[in-house]
């Protein structure tokens, strides 16, 4: 998960909301002169105007109100989390909450069902963020200290053809205008674009200052260099589906094309696919550009585009 999401920051008067989220309680107020359940918080009751309120546990229970699909992120940083399901959920004390909806596919997704809430911890300071599933549904938050995953999901397992390399025909047969499946995946986190930083000397802000990047920069936090993505594809194993054959030698001639569309935010996860663009026959041998495209998981704008160029002699 990109660490540059925004969070909520509570004040004085709705911080008893999100310390009772990090505790796993959903606390609202409500009113004691009248009854009146409130929600969001503030000082005085909404129907009767007392100032005599006070914070009580509630389940949580409740009935999607209205909802909405959204496929687009408002920020590269909830590239991962798309299609995210925003919602408003209507608890049973009357009340209505913005929130997301988790653990759902589209289609069970009804005006009217039962939901329960899902306390999601996304930071390790304990920030927690109130979500809700299906009533019939188990769902686990994926906790911020867990381990990140450098291969989920694994690379799918493709049948691989061998191509000899003087096959001129069965060379140029690989020629494509479709991608692989999407390669495993790797977590770019701070540390990583700090180290990175350290051994390329780009020491530059946008990469480093995750408090000034927020404060001054265009994307609402760190991002990774582009030089440092295009470095990940080393370890995002493509399945390419086929293997060239009697060579004697490969050379990576570099790139004739390599393009920075997008920005891969600080702790974003990164995957690729790639296509055979063009095979030509040289004097010095057989030359084979690979489009690679790597993508923030979830982002349909690629943040690599790298025409990879391999000589086989």
């Amino acid at each position: 998960m990109s660490t540059n999401k925004p969070m909520p920051v509570p004040t004085e008067i709705s911080a008893p909301f999100w310390d009772g989220l990090k505790s796993g309680r959903l606390t609202i107020q409500r009113c004691n002169s009248c009854g009146h359940w409130i929600f969001y918080p503030r000082r005085h009751c909404d129907k009767c105007w007392s100032h005599d309120v006070a914070w009580h546990d509630v389940s949580g229970a409740g009935s999607l109100y209205t909802y909405t699909l959204t496929r687009i992120p408002t920020l590269p940083d909830f590239a991962d989390e798309m299609p995210q399901a925003l919602a408003v959920v209507e608890l049973d004390e009357g009340v209505r909450i913005n929130t997301t909806l988790v653990g759902l596919a589209e289609d069970e997704i009804k005006v009217g069902m039962r939901l329960k809430p899902v306390f999601d911890t996304v930071k390790g300071d304990g920030t927690t963020l109130l979500r809700f599933t299906g009533v019939d549904k188990t769902f686990t938050p994926k906790r911020p200290d867990a381990p990140a995953a450098e291969a989920a999901p694994e690379t799918p397992a493709v049948a691989v053809i061998k191509v000899p390399v003087g096959d001129e025909a069965a060379m140029r047969a690989l020629v494509s205008e479709s991608f692989t499946a999407w390669s495993n995946e790797v977590v770019v986190d701070q540390a990583l674009i700090d180290e990175f930083a350290r051994l390329s000397g780009d020491d530059y802000w946008i990469h480093t200052d995750p408090d000034k990047a927020r404060k001054m920069g265009p994307f609402g936090g760190t991002i990774a260099h582009g030089a440092l993505v295009q470095v990940l594809q080393s370890r995002l194993k493509i399945p390419l589906g086929f293997e060239v054959t009697g060579f004697t030698n490969m050379v990576n001639y570099g790139s004739d094309r390599l393009r920075f569309p997008s920005p891969v935010p600080a702790g974003a996860r990164i995957h690729a696919r790639a296509r055979v663009k063009s095979v030509e026959r040289l004097k010095s041998g057989t030359q084979l550009v690979l489009e690679v495209h790597t993508h923030v998981v979830g982002a349909e704008r690629p943040s690599v585009i790298n025409d990879l160029v391999i000589l086989y002699m």
